[in-house]
């Protein structure tokens, strides 16, 4: 959320989306997703808890998962690659909300979902946050970028 609050202040004094402003934003994302990416090593147990039982091997996709949070995070940082890297984000936090449904129904103790399913009051709303942000800066940016309306790094 700090990252994201700093790309707002910069982009706040500059009154322009520039090259400091839209690399700020992606840094910052780039950052969620790698703290998120390390958290699928640290805690691959919890996380493997937050899926349902029917899942088949719950722990390789946790670590499948991670490696996919850290190799976004490296790859929104180029440019080229940053639409297409903001969009698959974009779709990875979508697919990941059933999960976070699952677990706060039921009270799977990770990250805020033993508080059941008042832990959505927060999680949905935070997550359509880091999707606005990862639109705003890694997808629209990046396709006014190829239109030629700026340089947006």
């Amino acid at each position: 959320m700090v990252p994201f609050l700093v790309s707002l202040a910069i982009r706040y004094f500059h009154r322009s989306e520039n090259l400091v402003s839209v690399f700020s934003a992606v840094l910052g994302i780039a950052l969620v997703f790698a703290f998120t990416g390390i958290g699928h090593f640290v805690k691959t147990q919890p996380m493997s808890e937050m899926l349902p039982s029917a899942v088949p091997l719950k722990i390789p996709l946790i670590y499948l998962t991670g490696v996919l949070e850290l190799t976004a995070a490296a790859a929104v940082l180029v440019p080229r690659l940053r639409r297409h890297v903001g969009w698959c984000l974009i779709l990875m936090l979508l697919s990941f909300l059933p999960v976070n449904i699952y677990a706060a129904i039921n009270r799977m103790g990770m990250g805020g979902h033993q508080w059941g399913p008042s832990y959505l009051l927060i999680r949905v709303p935070l997550q359509m946050v880091l999707i606005s942000w990862v639109w705003y800066f890694a997808v629209r940016a990046s396709h006014g970028a190829a239109a030629g309306k700026g340089n947006m790094a």
